[in-house]
């Protein structure tokens, strides 16, 4: 009698939050834990996932699109900064309320930076690596535009 994997689907959200591969959602994508600012270690990403093989790069270049997401993130975290603010304190244009605004949320982006870089990687490559449920029976796509002697040059 043949023992099927009782295995369930992991979930998308907690594994993008918590910067899994995108195709097992198990291998990490980062080499280091996260570090305080400033550290060289915090983007420093493996060339395959350990667990299912997957490459972290697909293309040279390619987590350069992470700049459209990470603004993405930057702005909501201001948003919702600006909101929590606003119904906490209060924003006046008699005082100097908005410049304290302002200087928080300076402050609250610098300390959220390494983890909104990392969180952008994880969902750009979720756009692109789809989540395969036989990634332990067969291996990931061959990846067609690297070119070795490229990599690392930018």
């Amino acid at each position: 009698m043949k023992l099927m994997e009782s295995k369930r689907k992991p979930s998308y959200l907690p594994s993008v939050l918590q910067c899994k591969c995108a195709r097992c959602r198990e291998g990490n994508m980062f080499e280091h834990g996260l570090q305080p600012l400033p550290s060289a270690k915090n983007m420093q990403m493996p060339t395959h996932c350990k667990m299912c093989g997957q490459p972290m790069e697909i293309e040279v270049g390619f987590y350069y699109g992470t700049g459209y997401v990470s603004y993405a993130l930057t702005v909501a975290i201001s948003v919702a900064v600006f909101v929590a603010y606003w119904v906490l304190i209060g924003i006046s244009i008699k005082d100097n309320s908005l410049f304290y605004y302002l200087g928080i949320n300076a402050l609250i982006l610098l300390v959220s930076m390494p983890y909104t870089m990392r969180l952008s990687r994880s969902i750009w490559l979720s756009f692109f690596v789809k989540y395969d449920a036989e990634w332990r029976h067969k291996a990931p796509e061959k990846v067609e535009r690297i070119v070795e002697g490229q990599m690392g040059n930018w």
